[in-house]
């Protein structure tokens, strides 16, 4: 078995040092060679050479050295030596180190009498400590506060030895006198310290006896008295008021580490609700008065501790909480905005959402490079704010609408999407949010705003100054027709090409397959998306308008939407227009629009000719408008505006059942018992302890003291490393806990015979890593002995253990050895579903490297059953909805999306379709940021997609 070793020090094996050269250098008399040499020495010594003839050598020449700096490397070399033989008796060459420690504790310098006292505290040889005990207890009465705190540590540790009560027998009594006379805060909190591990009950006097004076303390003794009432009251939960008073004392202490711990002493020992609001007025605090970022984060994960388990406390103090928005760290405001969400009411979503729209405000001003993506964070943020409060969707709609020309696409999108949901659900607001949206068209810079907006425009112009504005808005924004001159080809051709110019370095870059919303791939030029890059094209001025310019560009994708809407629009003025002779004219113009986007398409001015979608897209709209009918009037003008709310009110009932789930999880029965606190006797008792008692009668009734796992389950995890017939039986209980698996190994002797050095040897394979070392054991006959191995994981990656069990029997001279079955960390462990939007998750998609594609083999013959099957297997949850896959059309595509416990992403995109023979076809592709993570999630869907059988 290894040794325990005190002290590390990084090691560079290049050049290891001779043992004669620093024998050498030891013998001489130039100070700065000398520590060099005890440095190398003691870097040997570490790395596992014995170096025995260097002791003397050291005992000669380096213990009368009067240097500073060789007497500590002295004590470190002292520290790392065997001081014992092979039978644990001490080597009598010690007695000459004896000597001179006795010396050291004697010396008229403080800082050799501090490093010798140090030292003592990591000795463990009680004959070489005896002879040296009455010197560190004359240490304790030193004028000097280093020594004296020192002293208290080395009498502390000496107590700790198996012996160390008949050494020092009343060193208990001895530091408590001590501690009643020390002034050094220091000091003071060694002396407490070493009462709370050595005689805890003499440390809960001499806190008691000063109970008033605990708020004048130190910081690190109050820090002491802390961890004191922790581990007091987790023994004794009886004595918990008194100890809370103390707590509650403590929070208003000036150091901002004391009140930190008071406050998750706080909550952890008490679920009274005076306790838990004190905690959090204490976390909002520091959050306020702290500007490290790294604190702010910690502080946030608390209070978002609390907001899971005390939520009404909580949301009487989401105003602090939204102060840290003030951060410009962008991770700290997407917490805040978190926990936020997660904390709004009827009472106080006007102030929420009013603070919201003065930090959208100040996004404007512009200063900060991450302006925009903060921005984003809001408007989603106002955005769930009106989808559960749809009263205050009036008062922020149209400050969001200033940002739909946002140069940052991402939130530019986040509104329109915002709009086109409050259009529907807001019938009051789709007047005035139709006149601001056709107002702020022109500013709209981005293709896909372009799109959404043109939809909305299509959809709810209504009355006849509606659509007769926005017919002219997208006259107006397409510019003069046509969109070339045949005439002037020429030079046209010339500057057709310069604007391609500039317009090819806003589509050249994404011409790589863009990702469409049902998961699959479009190489077509009309899903090329010109909005992620600045929009540099001369163009879109207010004059010749954007859609001219995006339409340059080569987006017909945005041609098709343009000739829709106008179309839409064409149909609802026929509605509402009674003059024939203005319908028709409007219906022309739309012609002649279209009829100029399929010249342009077709046109060799533009690189990419128009892609087939498109062009049929269009040549539909100008039929439809050549002869229009009843039946297609209706679909329409109708069946687009119900497929949207309908999709509208499958999210809100998703949503709804989401909450659901989450409510049902009370701890609270309807028949449980009303506890009327009123009834209960005081006692003398305050508030606070009478509510905590209150709380803790509640939490035994509703059984939150005692959660006993599942023991059903516990036997599903019992892996059998060995055969029956094998002389020895191995089974392992693997537990898997976040960065930890704890093997746990029944080892049993199933022989007559005594098993010396039996050694559970084990190695891993991919992210794995042993945490200790295996030790020997002797198994006495058809006994049986539990082996608990700790293994560290790193990454989300299938795992293999293998080993072997290694033993000696009396009669055979060789070793035995059982080779042990395999086992396999599962990646299931480590994978949970999680939910992303959409747009995160095409972004993601996109980002990652790593793709691992698997082809389908199954014989389930059903889409929607496999795709049932691999979610199941894969621990994985289907963002598609489940609308977008219902009824029968032979093929399916669906996003699945899950989290691991180190914050890795996994994606799945799943296409399959029907065959002729009934089989299903297709690919499951995975995308991850690592390897690992997409290997083994393919591993397993190979392994589980068959099915049926």
């Amino acid at each position: 078995m290894e040794k325990s070793c005190t002290l590390l020090i990084h090691f560079d094996k290049g050049t290891p040092a001779i043992a004669n050269e620093i024998k050498e250098a030891l013998e001489g008399n130039d100070v700065p060679a000398k520590v060099d040499a005890m440095k190398k020495a003691i870097m040997l010594l570490l790395n596992g050479e014995t170096l025995p003839q260097l002791f003397i050598t050291i005992v000669r020449y380096v213990l009368p050295s009067e240097d500073h700096t060789i007497q500590k490397l002295l004590l470190l070399y002292l520290e790392i030596i065997d001081k014992t033989d092979a039978k644990g008796r001490v080597l009598p060459e010690m007695i000459l180190i004896c000597q001179n420690l006795r010396n050291n504790l004697q010396h008229p310098n403080e800082y050799i009498r501090g490093v010798t006292l140090r030292f003592l505290c990591r000795l463990n040889e009680t004959e070489i400590i005896e002879p040296l005990i009455p010197s560190v207890l004359q240490n304790l009465q030193h004028r000097h506060p280093y020594i004296r705190r020192n002293a208290i540590l080395a009498v502390m540790a000496i107590y700790k030895l198996p012996q160390g009560e008949q050494l020092l027998v009343d060193a208990p009594e001895m530091i408590e006198k001590v501690l009643s006379t020390e002034q050094d805060p220091s000091a003071k909190r060694n002396a407490f310290l070493m009462l709370f591990t050595c005689d805890q009950d003499r440390a809960i006097n001499y806190l008691l006896t000063h109970v008033d004076r605990v708020s004048e303390w130190g910081e690190l003794l109050q820090m002491v008295v802390l961890e004191l009432i922790r581990k007091v009251c987790r023994t004794n939960k009886g004595e918990k008021g008194k100890y809370i008073k103390i707590i509650i004392s403590l929070l208003n202490a000036p150091s901002t580490a004391v009140i930190y711990e008071c406050a998750g002493t706080l909550v952890s020992l008490s679920s009274a609700p005076t306790a838990i609001r004190a905690a959090a007025n204490t976390y909002c605090q520091l959050l306020l008065s702290q500007s490290d970022n790294n604190v702010k984060l910690i502080v946030l994960d608390r209070l978002n501790e609390l907001r899971s388990s005390h939520r009404d406390i909580m949301v009487d103090l989401i105003m602090d909480v939204l102060r840290a928005l003030n951060s410009p760290n962008l991770d700290i405001r997407r917490k805040t905005l978190d926990i936020v969400l997660e904390l709004i009411t009827p009472r106080n979503i006007n102030e929420v959402v009013l603070m919201l729209k003065k930090e959208v405000v100040k996004t404007q001003s512009g200063e900060l490079e991450k302006n925009g993506e903060y921005r984003q964070m809001l408007i989603q943020a106002i955005h769930s704010c009106a989808i559960k409060f749809p009263e205050v969707a009036s008062t922020v709609v149209h400050l969001l609408m200033d940002f739909l020309g946002d140069s940052n696409v991402a939130s530019a999108i986040d509104v329109i999407i915002f709009v086109r949901e409050i259009i529907e659900m807001n019938p009051k607001l789709r007047v005035s949010i139709i006149t601001r949206l056709l107002d702020n068209f022109y500013q709209i810079r981005a293709a896909r705003v372009c799109t959404c907006a043109l939809w909305i425009i299509g959809e709810y112009c209504q009355s006849l100054s509606e659509v007769e504005n926005g017919i002219a808005t997208i006259k107006q924004c397409l510019g003069e027709l046509p969109f070339f001159s045949v005439s002037e080809e020429g030079e046209d051709t010339d500057s057709s090409k310069k604007v391609q110019q500039q317009a090819s370095s806003t589509t050249v870059s994404s011409r790589r397959p863009a990702v469409l919303a049902d998961g699959t791939y479009a190489t077509q030029s009309a899903a090329s998306e010109t909005a992620f890059s600045p929009p540099t094209i001369v163009q879109g001025t207010l004059t010749s308008g954007n859609l001219r310019s995006l339409l340059l560009t080569g987006d017909f994708f945005l041609g098709a939407v343009v000739a829709c809407t106008l179309t839409k629009l064409v149909l609802r003025l026929e509605e509402v227009q009674p003059s024939r002779v203005e319908v028709n004219k409007a219906s022309s113009q739309a012609l002649l629009i279209m009829v100029s986007m399929l010249q342009l398409g077709q046109s060799p001015v533009l690189p990419h000719p128009i892609d087939n979608d498109s062009y049929d897209r269009i040549i539909v709209c100008i039929r439809l408008l050549c002869n229009t009918g009843d039946n297609i009037r209706k679909i329409w003008l109708q069946s687009c505006r119900q497929s949207f709310v309908k999709m509208l009110s499958e999210k809100q009932l998703r949503e709804s059942e989401e909450l659901k789930a989450k409510a049902q999880i009370s701890h609270a029965q309807p028949d449980d018992l009303i506890d009327f606190y009123h009834l209960k006797s005081r006692k003398g008792m305050s508030q606070l302890e009478l509510e905590d008692e209150v709380q803790d009668d509640l939490k035994r009734a509703t059984g939150e003291f005692v959660k006993e796992g599942d023991d059903a389950n516990k036997l599903n995890r019992i892996l059998q490393l060995t055969g029956f017939s094998d002389p020895v039986y191995a089974e392992a209980y693997v537990t898997v806990h976040h960065y930890d698996i704890v093997l746990d190994v029944t080892v049993i002797n199933r022989t007559k015979e005594t098993l010396q050095n039996l050694c559970l040897e084990l190695a891993t394979m991919g992210d794995l890593k042993l945490v200790e070392r295996p030790q020997n054991y002797t198994l006495a006959p058809e006994s049986s002995k539990q082996i608990k191995a700790n293994i560290k994981v790193s990454s989300t990656e299938t795992g293999v253990i293998f080993g072997n069990i290694v033993y000696e029997t009396s009669n055979v001279l060789e070793r035995t050895v059982v080779v042990l079955n395999d086992i396999h960390i599962d990646i299931m462990d480590y994978i949970s579903p999680a939910v992303c939007t959409d747009a995160a998750f095409r972004t993601m998609w996109a980002e990652f490297e790593w793709e691992n594609k698997v082809a389908v083999n199954t014989v389930i013959q059903d889409e929607k059953e496999f795709l049932d099957h691999i979610n199941k297997s894969t621990n994985m949850k289907c963002l598609t909805a489940p609308s977008a896959l219902d009824g029968d059309c032979g093929f399916l595509a669906a996003n699945l999306y899950a989290k691991s416990v180190f914050g890795e992403d996994a994606l799945v995109n799943v296409s399959i379709e029907k065959q002729t023979d009934g089989k299903l076809s297709g690919y499951i592709r995975i995308r991850s940021k690592t390897q690992g993570i997409a290997l083994s999630l393919g591993d397993k869907i190979t392994l589980k997609q068959k099915g049926g059988s």
